[in-house]
């Protein structure tokens, strides 16, 4: 058994590592200026080209699309050590393009998808979002009401959708809804592609969420969706819809451990150069044992991500694996960031430390893409060979 990334994943690490401390981290002042503010978690328009510019230059665009396209075809193991390094730093950047709706697209796409949608997303051209949630049917999908009826070759949409991220500037919008009301989950649940301007396709609201981030509250009215435009087959939508999940849980594991690491880092750095009744922070037990605690739950979580990313890699069943390292990596993290700004003290809890915005992350994180409680469920469930 192997527990060291090959050369080429190592290397690719250490360029996103220094891609990271070298572009993004620099601008973490802006960023932390910005959002207390209240301008939210953003990037100036010439900010965020000049970013793209040097990441396309380092060759980290499209790394787990596929190669005929562009993509550099990595597998998942290398991709864990990529967003370990991205989680690092509070500057809001995704490498082109996002990998969870890539995934989802190169499960389903025919050619005619491939060309107009699938390559221009990979080339960095377009923007996606995806529409899973609605309003009382958010951890459990296969109770949404949303609803696509076919009229003549096309389709019609109407329905509700929220929590959406970018839904007001992607150029497309995955949607999934009901095709088939019995069947739902199993078998019943499409997904259909909903570009930008769709007429019945309308953004509601804009919705604050903590830690400066916005989603989005949309309202399908009579939408039309052309008919070569429903992604998949028929009533096939729930399992691709399931890899798209898969692909943000293994992420959020991996910038949770990039988290994690960096909070243990400056409580270290910290900690022995404040001195409080005559003695440095870093001699008193409570501060040891919150170090010696997250160094172990920190290799911990690396480990099982790399598993999981392993097993994913030679084609096992991780659905398992999956709910597991979501719901340690994210409370992990949580953790030990609230660890980190209790030792900061005072300087902890300001907006002048990039600590408050990774613990507001790691506190929407521990609620989307399935909450902690459910996740724990899931592994609970299938070990007790529990029927739902």
């Amino acid at each position: 058994m192997e527990f060291e990334l090959s050369e080429e994943h190592r290397m690719l690490k250490e360029l996103v590592h220094r891609f990271v401390k070298d572009e993004l981290m620099p601008l973490e002042a802006g960023v932390l200026a910005r959002e207390a503010a209240g301008q939210g978690l953003t990037l100036p328009k010439a900010e965020q080209q000049r970013i793209d510019a040097v990441s396309k230059s380092l060759g980290l665009w499209g790394l787990d699309a596929p190669a005929d396209i562009g993509g550099s075809d990595l597998p998942a193991v290398a991709l864990i050590g990529v967003n370990e390094e991205l989680g690092r730093t509070i500057t809001p950047y995704t490498l082109p393009p996002d990998s969870p709706n890539l995934r989802m697209l190169m499960a389903t796409v025919n050619e005619r998808q491939r060309e107009a949608y699938l390559a221009p997303y990979v080339r960095g051209e377009t923007i996606s979002a995806i529409g899973i949630s609605e309003p009382g049917a958010g951890s459990d999908p296969s109770a949404m009401l949303t609803r696509a009826e076919r009229q003549g070759e096309d389709w019609v949409l109407n329905g509700r959708k929220i929590w959406i991220s970018r839904a007001e500037h992607a150029d497309f919008t995955i949607v999934m809804a009901l095709t088939n009301k019995e069947k739902r989950a199993r078998g019943g649940i499409s997904a259909f592609l909903v570009d930008k301007g769709t007429k019945g396709f309308n953004v509601l609201r804009r919705i604050p969420m903590v830690g400066g981030v916005f989603t989005y509250e949309v309202a399908l009215e009579d939408c039309r969706v052309e008919g070569w435009k429903l992604l998949g087959a028929e009533g096939s939508g729930f399992a691709p819809m399931q890899i798209r999940l898969g692909t943000r849980r293994l992420e959020m594991a991996a910038w949770s451990i990039g988290m994690a690491q960096r909070a243990l880092d400056m409580i270290c750095a910290f900690a022995p150069q404040r001195v409080v009744f005559g003695q440095p922070l870093s001699e008193r037990q409570a501060i040891q044992w919150w170090v010696a605690d997250a160094a172990t739950k920190i290799h911990a979580a690396r480990l099982m991500t790399y598993d999981c990313a392993w097993k994913l890699d030679t084609g096992r069943d991780v659905r398992l694996e999956i709910s597991m390292i979501k719901a340690f990596a994210t409370e992990m993290a949580y953790e030990i960031v609230d660890h980190a700004m209790q030792a900061h003290g005072a300087m902890g809890m300001t907006k002048e430390l990039p600590l408050q915005l990774m613990s507001t992350k790691l506190r929407t994180m521990r609620i989307y893409d399935g909450p902690t409680e459910v996740h724990k469920w899931v592994v609970a469930r299938n070990l007790l060979g529990a029927k739902r």
